[in-house]
């Protein structure tokens, strides 16, 4: 039996104790609070959460690091003496209260058909320098960057939907270091509604000109960090970290007042349970993700870079649960390594299937640069054909629901029961992650993943890369042989050897596979192909000089052949040291 399979004592009853009174109680206070970063309404919410874990014993902390935050004013466009609704998304740079004025440009781009294309860049070919730009969808960082690169005077992006959705455009993940800065959005950016979008797209013509008003409260400022321990009582340092953003769009209810609630239901019955936890559980409640870029996560990973790199087993991110007709699991992300464990953990909690891809750069998986593996991040959904028939766009949250990021996104868009079934899910998967003897960790479907994207890059030509498929079959075997020495392990303290084995492995593999950046630094909110590296080098291919490509493909095949052979080596220390043949 694999290893993601064997199911844990006692996680039947600990399930079973999730409730919906506490949770749905936190969703209706929050259906009240804008939290925005660093507020007034974020601070009660943090007061509701923590009044409630004092009242259950559950030690925790607040911290308020002072963070790089946005909080988005006012903003408007005008055009012909016609003034549009609008919203600006944080980290645009800010006009003055009179605004800016520039000829206007429409170039189409069409829109995202999935979650993964939200985050693409500027497709559109036209001249944009001197000019607003005004093209379709969101105003994500990857469009942002490449227009302002190309000279745009600045962006109007329209919506979608009749909804204007808010949003952050800058790339820099977290708060900016000396590396970063100098990438923080130098032109303001508007949104408007897909109906003003069409009226004005209808009249610009060549020469038309528009003023737009983008103001923001851009500054350094304190924000809340909230950090709630339940100890285990086998290995109390190592821990499998639980979080989700706190702050919100407007009262974000899907977005995330509903992962709130399951962190803090997560919290209650893990602490009731906790005779039961072999090792430690964290539950995080981050600031900053809406309007810092997930800034409060990156800090907790800075400031805890070390103990995470030597004890976190996993990290696991929760983000808009329980959320109106979403009945299907269709959307979850999950690194290849834990791929088992959260297929069968759905299957044994929810008693429904699941498609799982690897995670895409958001959602704050602020971790991936220290070597951590991750799942889950976004939640339940509505079914893809029931998304079709409604004719609903692509979203990055709500489970599916359109209202994401909008000022619609209220206590209509929750349901009770399946905020239920997904509480059950993230406790249940959260407990037995931190009860199983070995680690639910199967670094063989990374290195195979890590081959097949190799080999779908076609750069075979360019650099010898025959060494690098052999070392990831010797990498394998010896994974086998230590997961083979896995089965016959009982029990925690039998098996950290092995853990500890599968805890390097990871950190030299996931930040191959999805940084590009170095292990105390962040890669930008960009789209991240999976080896980076080498998806660098194929997508300079006849732009650049091949010996150029071929010096960068070196320096990838290297970095990646080490991270094969520090598996071998791991592997192999590991079962010397138990007394197995080599």
């Amino acid at each position: 039996m694999e290893i993601s399979t064997i199911q844990v004592r006692g996680e039947r009853d600990v399930v079973s104790d999730v409730r919906l009174e506490h949770a749905w109680s936190l969703v209706e206070e929050f259906s009240s609070l804008v939290r925005g970063s660093g507020t007034e309404d974020e601070a009660r919410a943090v007061e509701h959460i923590t009044s409630r874990l004092e009242a259950w014993g559950v030690p925790h902390t607040v911290h308020r690091p002072e963070l790089f935050i946005s909080l988005p004013l006012r903003a408007s466009l005008t055009v012909d003496g016609v003034t549009y609704e609008a919203s600006t998304p944080s980290m645009a740079r800010s006009t003055s209260d009179e605004g800016e004025t520039a000829e206007i440009s429409y170039q189409p781009s069409g829109y995202a058909a999935s979650v993964n294309d939200i985050f693409a860049g500027a497709a559109v070919t036209g001249d944009v320098a001197g000019k607003f730009v005004v093209t379709e969808g969101f105003p994500m960082p990857g469009k942002i960057a490449d227009l302002e690169a190309r000279g745009a005077r600045g962006v109007v992006s329209i919506a979608p939907g009749e909804r204007i959705h808010e949003g952050i455009c800058t790339s820099i993940w977290g708060s900016p270091d000396l590396t970063s800065y100098g990438r923080q959005p130098q032109i303001p950016v508007v949104a408007i509604s897909n109906p003003d979008g069409k009226e004005l797209t209808s009249r610009i013509r060549a020469g038309t000109r528009a003023t737009m008003v983008a103001q923001h409260d851009t500054r350094w400022r304190p924000i809340p960090v909230t950090v709630a321990e339940i100890k285990g009582q086998v290995e109390p340092e190592r821990f499998v970290l639980l979080h989700g953003h706190l702050d919100s769009w407007h009262v974000g209810i899907g977005d995330n007042a509903t992962g709130n609630a399951t962190l803090l239901e997560a919290a209650r019955v893990l602490h009731a349970n906790r005779d039961r936890l072999a090792r430690s559980v964290r539950i995080c409640w981050w600031s900053g993700h809406s309007h810092g870029r997930y800034a409060g996560s990156t800090w907790y990973a800075d400031t805890n870079a070390n103990d995470l790199l030597r004890n976190c087993v996993c990290h696991v991110n929760c983000d808009s649960p329980g959320c109106r007709d979403a009945t299907a699991f269709e959307d979850l992300t999950a690194m290849a390594e834990v791929t088992e464990f959260v297929g069968q953990a759905t299957r044994d909690f929810t008693g429904l299937g699941s498609e799982t891809r690897h995670p895409i750069r958001a959602g704050d998986i602020s971790f991936n640069n220290l070597g951590i593996t991750t799942f889950f991040m976004l939640s339940s959904t509505i079914p893809a054909e029931q998304r079709a028939e409604r004719a609903l766009y692509a979203v990055g949250g709500c489970g599916g629901n359109i209202e994401w990021h909008t000022v619609a996104d209220t206590i209509e868009v929750a349901d009770r029961e399946i905020l239920l079934r997904d509480m059950q899910l993230y406790v249940g998967a959260v407990f037995r992650a931190a009860n199983l003897p070995t680690h639910p960790l199967d670094f063989r479907r990374t290195v195979d993943q890590a081959v097949e994207s190799l080999r779908g890059y076609d750069l075979g030509e360019l650099v010898e890369l025959e060494p690098t498929y052999q070392l990831a079959t010797r990498a394998i075997a010896s994974l086998d042989d230590l997961y083979g020495a896995a089965r016959d392990v009982s029990s925690v303290e039998e098996a950290r050897p092995i853990n500890d084995a599968l805890l390097r492995v990871g950190r030299a593999l996931v930040p191959v596979l999805y940084s590009r950046e170095g292990r105390f630094r962040q890669d930008p909110a960009l789209e991240v192909p999976l080896l980076p590296d080498f998806a660098a080098a194929a997508g300079a291919r006849g732009s650049v000089n091949e010996g150029v490509l071929r010096t960068d493909l070196i320096r990838a095949r290297n970095r990646l052949d080490d991270a094969l052979l520090q598996v071998e080596e791991e592997s192999r220390r590991t079962l010397g040291g138990r007394g197995q043949s080599q």
